[in-house]
């Protein structure tokens, strides 16, 4: 729990940190879009590859932020922190001084295990500060801003670091902004950790790990080879066993990273399906629209940035305007109309043609995005509903492996409607804009799917976190609310 004694200094520092460094995983998922067609360039990338350099960040992020969770809750959330924030800066370096695509790929996976580490505190360490009540909304409502901002801003900051410095540069700029969280952390994120934590589950990192991993590599693989090919096959195949076998694991291991009774409480595990659901639709889509942009509309990698501006604006005013609101709308409401609204606007960014003006996606993203400026501040303050007890870390990581296990699964599945040489440039734009169609078409009803289980899964009349549920060293004592 906050302490009463906690000061406004500390808070607001580390509300800052919190923000500052969510904001850089955020961007260099969303910075990359813009950049990738100069990466294809320069290091003389397949489409298969090419993706890689967003999935290996973003699957990563996924597979390691449970165990980050859990781990932080055993030594330290300031701590672990530190070390993910260190984690991501070097890497980071890393990803600049690449020399091909492979290397950058390689070093775009470790960089997502940084990420995972610092995601999986962030929550964490504004529960330890601030208190319920309208701190914490505010809290959130900043935090939740930032989650979508920056996602929204990325293309356009991807876009001027491209076009005026160079594609490693949406590394670099990443090496001092580390550095000074790094000293702001040190300096004034207090510590905390659980009395009792949960123990470590190898076993189960590995199989998830392995699952994700070959789900997306058999997605990716087949859209460019084939997806009757031996080892497009192979790799669907190891991944239903790996994924069936974590099921498995967890439900039989004494201290499961993803402890099934959490998810045997409907209203908590609609809330996942949710978070992964705007992930796969949205958040993953902007990787083709990006591509079709410039590839086909010709722009800029700055005019393609400058195209998000207005939905980006939208995401912020109504991320703020949600937090006024905390308590006042229940949370399944929020949720359904957020992910509504996701589902319209991707359908209403349809219009897009060959022929037609690049700015006829700005009214879909913008709808797109006052859904999802609504959806983040408020899954942020349902996830703290649920790590009200001991357990933030493990609780916030669950979110967060959704998350962004949302958009690897997202990127690499839409990513089956476009023919794989059409993403590259000299590609074909007819065909392009008729695979961006359907892509657009599977992540409205991606969205719709969302909103349909918030709808049926959450309690309509609940105005807080759908279920404070303490989750304990032994499965089966969870405290419905």
């Amino acid at each position: 729990m906050p302490s009463n004694t906690t000061s406004t200094a500390v808070r607001r520092a580390t509300l800052a940190v919190v923000c500052v460094t969510t904001a850089m995983l955020m961007l260099d998922i969303a910075v990359v879009n813009t950049a990738l067609p100069s990466i294809a360039a320069d290091l003389n990338s397949g489409v298969s590859a090419l993706k890689w350099v967003v999935d290996a960040y973003t699957l990563a992020l996924a597979t390691v932020v449970l165990s980050a969770g859990s781990w932080a809750d055993r030594r330290g959330r300031k701590r672990v922190f530190v070390i993910g924030i260190v984690t991501f800066t070097v890497t980071s370096l890393l990803c600049a001084l690449a020399p091909n695509i492979v290397i950058l790929d390689i070093a775009r996976a470790a960089q997502g295990v940084g990420g995972a580490i610092l995601f999986a505190c962030s929550l964490a360490l504004l529960a330890d500060v601030f208190e319920k009540g309208p701190a914490r909304a505010s809290a959130l409502a900043a935090y939740g801003a930032t989650i979508g901002g920056a996602f929204a801003v990325g293309p356009l900051v991807g876009g001027v670091l491209t076009e005026v410095f160079h594609w490693r540069a949406v590394f670099l700029v990443n090496i001092p902004i580390g550095l000074l969280t790094l000293l702001a952390t040190l300096t004034w994120v207090p510590e905390s950790r659980d009395r009792r934590p949960r123990g470590a589950d190898l076993p189960g990192q590995l199989l998830v790990s392995m699952g994700l991993a070959g789900l997306v590599y058999g997605l990716l693989h087949g859209n460019e080879a084939g997806w009757t090919e031996p080892i497009t096959m192979l790799a669907l195949g190891i991944a239903a066993v790996t994924l069936a076998a974590f099921c498995l694991h967890e439900l039989n291991t004494p201290e499961p990273m993803l402890p099934p009774h959490l998810l045997a409480n409907r209203a908590f595990a609609g809330a996942q399906v949710a978070a992964f659901a705007i992930s796969a639709s949205l958040f993953a889509v902007f990787v083709y629209t990006t591509v079709y942009l410039q590839n086909v509309q010709n722009l800029s990698p700055i005019e393609a940035g400058l195209t998000y501006l207005p939905a980006t604006v939208a995401m912020f005013v109504v991320a703020g305007m949600t937090a006024k609101l905390e308590g006042r709308i229940p949370v399944a409401l929020s949720l359904t109309v957020s992910l509504i609204l996701v589902s319209v606007g991707l359908l209403m960014m349809t219009v897009v043609d060959v022929d037609g003006s690049p700015y006829a996606l700005i009214p879909g993203f913008v709808v797109a995005c006052i859904g999802a400026g609504v959806f983040n501040p408020v899954m942020s303050g349902l996830v703290l509903g649920e790590s009200t007890a001991r357990h933030s870390g493990l609780a916030a990581g669950i979110n967060d492996a959704f998350r962004q296990s949302g958009i690897a699964v997202g990127v690499a599945g839409l990513g089956a409607f476009l023919p794989a040489e059409s993403l590259l440039p000299g590609g074909s734009p007819t065909e392009l804009v008729h695979g961006l169609h359907a892509a657009l078409f599977a992540a409205a009803l991606i969205a719709a799917v969302g909103a349909l289980v918030c709808a049926t899964t959450i309690h309509p009349t609940r105005h807080n976190a759908p279920a404070s549920v303490a989750v304990s060293n032994s499965p089966g004592t969870e405290v419905p609310a």
